[in-house]
């Protein structure tokens, strides 16, 4: 078979679209045949290359910039966004003034980040920054009041708070209250209303006009330094001192916006791309640590910085020291970053068995509900009391994915509160559903994005908020699901799987959020030998009629039940057609291709 024999998409029976062992529909992404081969034609790209360009909405004139995003075509004036200026020039006051100031920070990645930029800028230029990360257990998401009087207490002047603060009325208002400003630098959802601060720069601010709502916080926050340092060079600031390397900052900004899973298109594809060209000098101490604990070694790409680094970055937030991470990114010392790396892996390790049993019981406690009901709704929720706050969000995830559901799991606290994380399906605008919620007394406290958002609810109004959001998502649901499915890019046959593909695929990373890992269907196959691996999941051997062999291993997801199929169909010989991922991992020095099995269905004969 050919690198590129798509099958057509309305082939059903030949896919097994209706019998695939997930239980999902496949889709090709390309419809139209003929785009794809006009471009191919017109770039001289080769036609898997082009199918995978024309699936993700690139057309001929935007070729270029996809596959050779640069800062210097795609980097913004700061000043596009609102009240950019106004923080810019707040912020030059108080470095030439001397005034104390602060950065607070949220304890995930993309909070972690944001706070190691301001950090490491700031020590560039010889000014120091005080690091507040709240406690998510003591003091939950965000600003909070004792907090912000306790730095005003210490003599701050100006707070910078990061990946949070839009929706922070009340705590912004002891702030100003207690003499402090605020500057505040975030992505989330924003209300038409604002909290009484100096300067909130936000793309999602209803009134900002810069088209850049995709950004993740560390984006937003590495335009302000942009904006910062631009306003320092015009005070001549610097004198004969040099100015500092802003782009050795992008490392940060690849690994925040990663990890926040925002959309890698535009601004954030370029950030990424030049971003992992900076980690991979390892000029970041404490990335470099974090790197060797998680045994990365080769250069580095999406997939670690998701899957990874992050995690472990996460890690403080979620069970451990809030401002671990924001510490560890910021540091110069290799012996303090190597010491608090090794802190978090095994932090990470404590998050993964914590996780585990909180997620046994929000499946328990899902299912329970669904044995008396008549299937799952348009909204899956869980919620129990003393679970982990901080590994509810990764539950929910987990959830969602097992439900194909929005899903909101929460811990329900001693004071009859619940708070609570969720995550969203393609289609689905998780923040506006919030904002709704607020907006009709349902929920306490809470904002986000599309895909995630948190909340805070009083337990006894979790049935309430359930059916509001129930009623609320049912059409826009039942429209996401019509509309979901594997998204396949192409068919290929097992000499297809190569270098040469593995090369051009690496033309399109990095892939994430918006720029998914192109997905292959690889038509009648048969599984030569499966072996187990690790908990569940299967090691395999794969075999096409033409005597050709590849290697695929597949990981044990939701319910199993590709697992189970799979064996299954080694055991009975079963041709198989199979989808998934091509990676090349290389171990000891050596590279090996292998497919990573998403989905399977009986090769039905025609």
């Amino acid at each position: 078979m050919p690198l590129d024999s798509p099958l057509a998409p309305s082939s059903d029976l030949v896919l097994g679209v209706d019998r695939s062992f997930a239980g999902r529909p496949w889709r090709f992404r390309v419809q139209d045949e003929r785009a794809a081969l006009a471009l191919a034609q017109a770039t001289g790209l080769d036609p898997v290359t082009a199918r995978i360009l024309i699936g993700r909405g690139i057309d001929l004139d935007g070729v270029d910039r996809f596959l050779g995003p640069s800062l210097r075509t795609d980097m913004p004036d700061p000043a596009t966004l609102a009240d950019m200026e106004a923080a810019a020039a707040r912020l030059a006051d108080a470095v030439e003034a001397g005034e104390r100031i602060a950065v607070f920070g949220d304890y995930d990645v993309d909070g972690a980040t944001s706070a190691a930029i301001l950090m490491r800028y700031f020590n560039a230029i010889g000014r120091d920054l005080r690091l507040y990360v709240p406690d998510r257990q003591r003091e939950g998401y965000g600003p909070n009041a004792p907090a912000l009087r306790q730095l005003a207490a210490e003599g701050i002047n100006l707070v910078v708070a990061v990946d949070c603060g839009t929706l922070a009325f009340q705590p912004f208002e002891a702030a100003r209250e207690a003499g402090l400003d605020v500057i505040v630098s975030d992505h989330h959802q924003a209300e038409p209303a604002l909290p009484p601060v100096r300067a909130l720069v936000n793309p999602n601010r209803l009134d900002d006009a810069s088209g850049l709502g995709h950004l993740a916080a560390v984006g937003v926050t590495f335009l302000l330094i942009v904006a910062l340092n631009r306003q320092l060079r015009l005070r001549a600031f610097f004198g004969d001192r040099p100015v500092p390397d802003l782009m050795g900052l992008l490392d940060l900004v690849a690994l925040g916006t990663v990890a926040d899973v925002v959309p890698l298109k535009g601004l954030n594809r370029t950030f990424v791309t030049q971003g992992l060209k900076v980690m991979a000098t390892r000029g970041n101490v404490g990335i470099s640590a974090l790197m060797d604990v998680a045994r990365v070694d080769t250069a580095p790409s999406a997939y670690h910085l998701g899957y990874l680094l992050g995690p472990r970055v996460n890690a403080g937030g979620r069970v451990g020291q809030a401002d671990l991470g924001a510490q560890l990114l910021s540091t110069d010392d290799p012996e303090f970053a190597g010491a608090v790396a090794l802190r978090l892996d095994g932090l990470n390790r404590e998050r993964q068995a914590i996780e585990k049993e909180v997620e046994a019981a929000a499946i328990e406690a899902v299912e329970a509900r669904l044995a008396g009901s008549n299937g799952v709704g348009p909204l899956v929720m869980a919620a129990g009391e003393g679970w982990h706050p901080g590994v509810i969000g990764i539950v929910a995830s987990r959830l969602k994915e097992r439900y194909r559901r929005p899903c909101f799991v929460l811990s329900i606290q001693p004071d009859g509160r619940a708070k609570g994380s969720g995550r969203s399906i393609v289609g689905i605008d998780l923040g506006a559903a919030v904002a709704a919620a607020r907006a009709s007394g349902l929920v306490e406290e809470g904002g986000g994005h599309a895909m995630a958002a948190g909340i805070t609810v009083q337990a006894a109004r979790l049935d309430d908020l359930e059916r509001f959001w129930a009623g609320r998502m049912a059409d826009q649901v039942e429209q996401a699901l019509a509309a979901d499915g594997l998204k396949i890019d192409a068919a290929i046959g097992l000499a297809g799987l190569n270098h040469d593909l593995v090369s051009r695929l690496g033309q399109v990373a990095p892939f994430g959020q918006g720029n998914p890992e192109p997905r292959f269907v690889l038509p009648e196959i048969r599984i030569a030998h499966a072996a187990p691996m690790g908990r569940g999941h299967l090691r395999l051997r794969l075999a096409d009629g033409g005597g050709r062999n590849a290697e695929a291993v597949a990981f044990r997801h939701g319910d199993g039940a590709v697992i189970e199929g799979l064996s299954a169909a080694a055991s009975a010989g079963t041709p198989l057609h199979l989808v998934g991922h091509v990676r090349a991992e290389v171990w000891q020095g050596r590279s090996r291709l292998r497919l990573f099995i998403e989905d399977a269905a009986p090769a039905v004969s025609r």
